[in-house]
């Protein structure tokens, strides 16, 4: 996971501060929701890779 998550920074640095900026503007019910959804579809690519 760490490994994945590591890719956007190294790769692009300041677009990952422009993210990461943006994130501060998004509401708390859709942090929510892409969360949720975050869940869900680590939890069904857990389940299709076993």
């Amino acid at each position: 996971m760490l490994v994945l998550e590591g890719i956007i920074p190294f790769i692009n640095p300041g677009r990952w501060r422009k993210m990461l900026l943006m994130l501060d503007q998004i509401d708390d019910t859709t942090m929510r929701m892409i969360g949720l959804a975050s869940m869900l579809i680590g939890t069904f690519l857990l389940y299709v890779i076993n």
